[in-house]
């Protein structure tokens, strides 16, 4: 199936909402698939949350301010579906819990839609795994995202496990100064490498 077709698609569908209606938001499904076939960087990430999920378009948040400084890539380039898919391994926001925290996304979309998402992106050249759900998924295995990303050059140069950009993580990204003084700079070169 063509990414195309793949993106209209996710985008009606509605497998999870009687699961959203039933969190503290009660929200109905709203996906947001964003990749086209050219793409050769794949980003792959947890789930959208409410900023995205109101907006309709992945990362318009802080998180997404500060995973395009990591890449090294203004806006329109990290928007530019031709070269960059951003694939999360759940593509609606999955909703709150009562204590108001993000809850994970619902096994049932990576289990629907990431194979055929992957099998119709076959120019990725880079994979940028973006917290512990997609490095579970594509690295497989329950290994802690702390030690995946501390082994990074184990992956590199074609995929790169990263923290999440949340705030949450500032903390961490003190306390870890190798992140950016390691990290970051191969990964803006190869970034820039695979961009046209």
């Amino acid at each position: 199936m063509q990414a195309d077709e793949l993106c209209v698609q996710i985008s009606a569908c509605r497998i999870c909402a009687d699961r959203f209606a039933k969190t503290q938001t009660a929200h109905q499904p709203r996906p947001v698939a964003w990749f086209a076939t050219g793409a050769r960087i794949l980003i792959a990430g947890q789930a959208p949350g409410l900023r995205v999920h109101d907006s309709g378009r992945p990362f318009t948040d802080a998180s997404g301010d500060r995973l395009r400084d990591w890449l090294g890539l203004e806006e329109a380039q990290f928007y530019d579906r031709a070269q960059v898919a951003i694939v999360p391994m759940a593509f609606c926001f999955p909703g709150y819990n009562r204590q108001k925290s993000d809850l994970p996304p619902p096994p049932i979309c990576a289990r629907t839609w990431h194979d055929k998402v992957l099998q119709a992106l076959p120019n990725i050249e880079l994979t940028v795994l973006v917290g512990g759900h997609a490095q579970c998924y594509h690295l497989e295995g329950k290994t802690p995202v702390n030690q995946r990303v501390a082994a990074w050059r184990d992956y590199a140069p074609r995929v790169f496990p990263l923290p999440h950009p949340s705030w949450r993580n500032t903390g961490w990204l003190k306390q870890n100064p190798w992140f950016a003084a390691d990290l970051l700079p191969v990964l803006r070169g190869r970034v820039k490498e695979l961009m046209r």
